[in-house]
């Protein structure tokens, strides 16, 4: 009798989303294709891509190890959950190979059962595995029939780190660290269809963590409570285990704290009646993640006040406008600018700022807003990492070094298949309001120093969606609510997801009959 075919999916049981295996396939399939689109054809079979995964690590000197989480390239490719695997992709025939460690005998007892080779090979779907002390014979017999190893070294233009390559003690394996790097970042900038389905399933679940969040703070609270709240929706009702990144929830003051909930700055503020609250948190699912920001006021009456509503519908008004024009061929530059024009036009309106004899659009240009309102990018590539890499790759535009634009995470031409954030804010943040205010600052002009000041305390507002880009615009996956009168809803304790989209310029699409996000859309 034959032994029950693996699942043809990856979850964490019971009803959580099932991710197909073929994404990796998918993933492997695109990546040998772009290669063969920049290697010379008539030598395709000599190239061999070698990958390492992410290693167990120890906390400092004991033996507590940290739950674990896969390198990301490695991930794209192989879908692997487990540490200290390494992978070989063949570009000409497409087929892969896992490496996996030989593990003693006493791993069973401490750690669990020890999954054969074969098991291996069925879980992830490859065509072969072999253990890893295997690794150097196997590229030495590879490279001694003519092959070249392709190995991934480069610099992350998000976060300026290094890609360190592997490392081989024998002489006899022959490397290219060129080719690789950029054609593997780029094919992660645009995503499969399998891609796109998980980003929106992990979307969907941190909308509504994010929501189950807001119904349940009340003044009095403290910010690791919301935290600790979201944490909890996100992994005991949809089993996502991790967040992709270091939750940040600032009130009051600390809401204009760009990335608050540091270990310094741990979320332990408690909350007073009246304050606003900026809450960006994401979960993330088999190492895909989404990054939702949701800004609103903790309350006993469950309202804005009217600075509340005036600052927060001009940054609503931004993200507006930025959804309106994303399509195929827009430079980011250009929505990132839209966006601060919105937020000066709500500034203006609230008399801190005083254009004078100079435009709205000079004062764009001589990045006012960058500088002192808004100083960070529009947004950013999100996947597989929360800043998902392949911003700035060769053959696209350049970081612009002025205040604001500078921190764009890319500048590029947006495509079909792209996923994003758009997150504009507004924030009162001490420092660059004294900047500001200096005598020799080209600012100090365009600014009313008695209204400005009066809002040193008021923190700070963020709205952050992750939308897709289509053929004729873009998708938002994020279904949170947006209009303060949703807001205000949500808070009173009214039900969400709505019957009825306030606002359907948001492109939430899935906001009034968002299914169960569960399984994959994806076609057999």
């Amino acid at each position: 009798m034959s032994s029950t075919p693996p699942p043809a999916f990856l979850s964490m049981g019971l009803s959580t989303y099932r991710v197909p295996k073929d994404l990796f396939a998918t993933n492997r399939k695109k990546v040998v294709e772009s290669l063969r689109g920049n290697l010379p054809p008539s030598n395709l079979d000599k190239y061999v891509i070698f990958m390492e995964g992410g290693p167990a690590l120890m906390r400092n000197d004991t033996d507590h190890e940290p739950i674990f989480r896969q390198e990301s390239y490695f991930h794209y490719l192989f879908g692997v959950r487990e540490p200290d695997h390494a992978g070989l992709l063949f570009v000409g025939s497409g087929k892969s190979m896992l490496f996996a460690p030989r593990l003693p005998p006493e791993y069973a007892t401490v750690m669990g059962e020890i999954k054969s080779n074969e098991c291996i090979q069925n879980e992830y779907s490859v065509n072969s595995v072999c253990y890893s002390d295997e690794v150097e014979d196997t590229l030495i017999n590879l490279c001694a029939s003519g092959s070249i190893i392709l190995v991934l070294e480069g610099t992350n233009s998000d976060s300026g780190n290094a890609y360190i390559p592997p490392q081989f003690k024998s002489p006899d394996i022959k490397v290219d660290k060129i080719v690789l790097f950029p054609i593997l970042a780029e094919c992660r900038v645009t995503k499969s269809q399998y891609e796109l389905d998980l980003i929106r399933h992990c979307t969907e679940i941190t909308s509504l963590a994010h929501v189950f969040t807001m119904k349940n703070m009340k003044p009095n609270m403290m910010e690791y409570q919301g935290e600790s709240l979201f944490k909890h929706f996100a992994y005991y009702n949809f089993g996502a285990r991790h967040v992709g990144y270091t939750s940040i929830c600032g009130c009051g003051p600390n809401g204009a704290v760009l990335h608050y909930g540091h270990a310094g700055a741990p979320n332990d503020r408690q909350i007073q009646d009246g304050d606003m609250v900026l809450f960006d948190m994401g979960a993330e699912y088999f190492c895909y993640g989404s990054d939702v920001t949701c800004s609103f006021p903790v309350s006993s009456l469950c309202k804005f006040t009217l600075r509340q509503r005036r600052i927060y519908e001009g940054v609503l008004n931004a993200q507006r406008e930025v959804i309106r024009m994303i399509k195929p061929g827009v430079c980011w530059v250009d929505c990132h600018k839209t966006a601060e024009m919105e937020i000066l036009k709500v500034l203006v309106d609230l008399n801190i700022v005083v254009p004078g004899m100079s435009t709205l659009e000079d004062l764009v240009d001589n990045r006012l807003v960058g500088s002192v309102f808004m100083p960070h990018g529009l947004g950013h590539l999100i996947g597989i990492d929360t800043h998902d890499v392949g911003g700035y790759l060769p053959g696209n535009r350049h970081r612009i070094v002025q205040p604001g634009l500078k921190g764009l995470r890319t500048a590029r031409d947006l495509k079909e298949n792209m996923t994003l954030t758009v997150e504009p804010g507004c924030y009162f943040i001490k420092h660059l309001i004294n900047e500001a205010l200096k005598e020799e600052s080209d600012f100090r002009q365009f600014l009313n120093e008695k209204v400005l000041n009066s809002f040193r305390n008021f923190g700070g507002v963020r709205l952050e969606d992750v939308i897709e880009v289509t053929k004729s615009g873009c998708v938002n996956y994020t279904i949170c609510p947006r209009t303060i009168d949703e807001v205000e809803a949500v808070l009173s304790g009214q039900k969400w997801p709505p019957m009825k989209d306030d606002d359907p310029s948001l492109m939430r699409t899935r906001l009034v009959q968002t299914p169960s996000p569960i399984f994959s859309t994806t076609p057999k």
